[in-house]
């Protein structure tokens, strides 16, 4: 009884926490996002989410689902082979990689996408080498492209660190299994090894795209502010408009948006689990 009572007195520092950190802040955008104000007063009203409608708001939205989707898709075909090949060498050596991941990680974000803007500006460290080589100059920066590049840079190490994670934890008995069978490397791998990695997977794409659709940094610096993105829009009404009520329904709007995408996944993640290694055929 004592050691129940200890645990339910050790929660309490973090259930203060909680409720001071995220759940005061989550009520107090939720009321701005459903009050607008008026001569007379404030007033509750749906008024900010129908302004979402707005055909400029809508493409704002596409073009940032746009470009976290495609972010997200090129972390997973680079990350998943890293993780993979990682995964197969020895454990000092993993160590070692997986250090020089998240080292990057320990400097400020900020920072990092600055060094991006002295890598692919008009005299930066990529142009300089094209054109010691003889090779044209190219005008990346202030483009879709760059901002793609930022976000997988950043982000990335999300998707490696998860996938890693997971292979590394898979039974190595079945894939000996596999081949005692008389599977090949290919039927080993994606009746296998994929498989089980999926949780690994799954979850990598959450961590990558959630970031990456609210992201406003990395667009408003490689992106030179020469489009909007939602995360800029959000800053935008916080900072710049002053129209808290409708930052704040967009942020409720895109909080929806991405718990939509977490359940997607989680339920992929169930039904993955279920079905094991899969079956040799």
């Amino acid at each position: 009884m004592k050691k129940k009572n200890n645990n339910s007195l050790a929660a309490y520092p973090y259930l203060i926490w909680s409720i001071i950190f995220i759940v005061i802040p989550l009520i107090l955008v939720l009321f701005y996002s459903l009050t607008t104000k008026t001569p007379e007063g404030t007033k509750f009203s749906l008024d900010n989410f129908k302004r979402l409608m707005d055909p400029l708001y809508i493409k704002v939205l596409l073009r940032s689902l746009e470009l976290a989707l495609k972010s997200t898709l090129l972390c997973l075909l680079l990350g998943y082979p890293v993780a993979y090949i990682i995964s197969k060498l020895p454990l000092s050596k993993r160590n070692t990689i997986i250090m020089l991941f998240i080292l990057p990680m320990w400097m400020n974000f900020l920072l990092r996408t600055y060094a991006w803007m002295s890598i692919l500006g008009k005299n930066g460290v990529l142009n300089t080498i094209l054109t010691s080589i003889g090779l044209p100059a190219m005008n990346i920066l202030y483009t879709d492209t760059a901002v793609m590049l930022g976000m997988v840079y950043n982000f990335l190490p999300f998707m490696v660190i998860p996938i890693y994670t997971v292979l590394t934890k898979i039974d190595k008995d079945l894939i000996n299994a596999a081949a005692d069978l008389g599977a090949n490397r290919k039927n080993i791998f994606l009746k296998i090894i994929l498989p089980l990695s999926t949780p690994g997977i799954m979850s990598g794409i959450t961590m990558v795209f959630m970031p990456a659709v609210s992201t406003f940094v990395i667009s408003r610096l490689l992106g030179g502010g020469q489009f909007m993105l939602v995360g800029n829009l959000i800053e935008q009404q916080f900072t710049t408009t002053g129209d808290w009520n409708f930052g704040s329904a967009i942020s409720i709007f895109m909080m929806i948006i991405i718990l939509i995408s977490m359940a997607i996944m989680s339920r992929f993640d169930t039904e993955n689990s279920k079905e094991g290694g899969g079956q040799l055929c």
